[in-house]
């Protein structure tokens, strides 16, 4: 009788520390978060630290994106090959020295900085989700998705509405980030500590192939269309708001630092609630793709009315409502896992976010050469300015709606889910 008690509580138990080890790389992803978007509110100071321009500037933060994508394929294929107990943690170590090095006043060190921050956050949703999938049950599964990026954009928000006062007040941007580096190396250690040792490939000796599991995801053309509607979605979040959107609003519509930081703040505190919120809603009806197109939507809506009628509404609640909504490009992460195979998680994940921050990165140049290098120009009409670049997120996410009709419904109907 003891034996076989035994053999049930083993699962759980190790369900339990899966659980809690998702915990801490929910901590590293709003790290990372923080640390994506606290350059957002001190342009200025960066630009001054490394002696370029404001484009400059914009310029170096956006090479964070071409590492994310493309260290994204790896962490995936590392995860499901060696497991999360060291690769995780290792990540959180380039992330820490990324911090480090970006304190340094050089415009060389800033770009390798933002470099290794870009390649040691690739680790930080992947990895969290990796451990979210082995801790809790499928049901339950997009509402984990759905907490774990809403600690990241809790991240995201704090990293703006309470950084700026802290680098204007208390410290300054050098210490800003040698205190992040510290803080995201404690987590690993506490990381490591708390997540479970697995067998894997690499453990028993069992030869496969390093980018099999890659060809099984990538050979799904669902995987293509999750990443392109995800990165669609994205990128308003990523370089609209975490990039542009301070200056967007100090220079187009004459808003002070402060009520600036305010209103853009509000994108990523949305999605505090908005990913959790259309993670159960997409649980609840089972029904992925209306929970996202719902979502996107929204996010339509939102845009038009910011870019035809600005006024209308106080631009912190459009940009509140907005962030609640986009908190719907986290579905596609879980259509991609529901699409492929159970033994591919990590490298499902892996593969959404290269296609998905591989859109940022393309699309992140495009944006600061077409209105970021003319913002703030003598010659440049700033409520023209400022409607041209709400047309351009409006074309990205009206985009992303009909790609969304695309995707194939991957939520089960309530007589039959288990």
């Amino acid at each position: 009788m003891s034996v076989k008690a035994a053999v049930v509580q083993s699962p759980r138990k190790l369900e339990t520390a899966y659980a809690m080890a998702w915990g801490f790389a929910a901590i590293f992803y709003f790290l990372e978060y923080a640390s994506r978007s606290a350059p957002a509110v001190m342009i200025p100071e960066l630009s001054q630290a490394f002696g370029v321009s404001a484009l400059g500037v914009s310029a170096i933060l956006g090479s964070y994106y071409y590492t994310y994508s493309t260290t994204s394929l790896v962490a995936g294929v590392l995860l499901d090959r060696f497991g999360a107990r060291y690769v995780v943690p290792a990540g959180m170590a380039v992330l820490a020295l990324g911090c480090l090095l970006f304190a340094i006043p050089q415009s060389f060190m800033g770009n390798v900085g933002r470099l290794a921050q870009g390649a040691g956050s690739a680790f930080a949703f992947t990895g969290a989700v990796y451990l979210a999938s082995h801790g809790f049950s499928a049901k339950k599964l997009a509402t984990a998705i759905g907490f774990t990026q809403c600690f990241g954009m809790l991240g995201g928000s704090m990293g703006q509405i309470a950084v700026g006062p802290l680098i204007h007040g208390m410290v300054g941007i050098g210490q800003f980030w040698v205190g992040m580096g510290v803080v995201v190396l404690l987590v690993a250690v506490g990381l490591l500590l708390m997540t479970p040792s697995e067998k894997h490939a690499a453990a028993t000796g069992e030869k496969r192939n390093f980018l099999t599991p890659y060809k099984v995801v990538l050979s799904n053309p669902q995987s293509y269309l999750c990443g392109i509607v995800s990165g669609l979605l994205f990128a308003p979040t990523t370089i609209g708001d975490m990039v542009w959107g301070v200056r967007m609003f100090q220079v187009d519509r004459l808003f002070s630092y402060h009520d600036a930081v305010f209103a853009i703040s509000m994108v990523p505190f949305g999605w505090v609630f908005g990913c959790p919120l259309f993670g159960w809603l997409a649980d609840t009806l089972h029904r992925r793709k209306l929970a996202l197109i719902i979502g996107v939507s929204a996010m339509l809506v939102c845009a038009l009315q910011l870019t035809f009628l600005p006024t209308a509404v106080p631009s912190w609640v459009t940009l509140l409502v907005f962030g609640i909504a986009s908190g719907s490009a986290m579905i596609p992460y879980t259509i991609i896992k529901e699409v492929n195979p159970d033994n591919v998680k990590g490298s499902a994940t892996g593969a959404i976010n290269f296609i998905t921050f591989s859109v940022t990165a393309l699309l992140g140049p495009v944006f600061s050469n077409r209105f970021g290098k003319t913002l703030g120009l003598s010659v440049t009409n700033p409520e023209f300015h400022f409607f041209q670049s709400g047309l351009f997120w409006v074309a990205v996410i009206a985009l992303a709606l009909l790609v969304s009709f695309a995707l194939r419904e991957t939520g089960r109907q309530p007589e039959t889910a288990r």
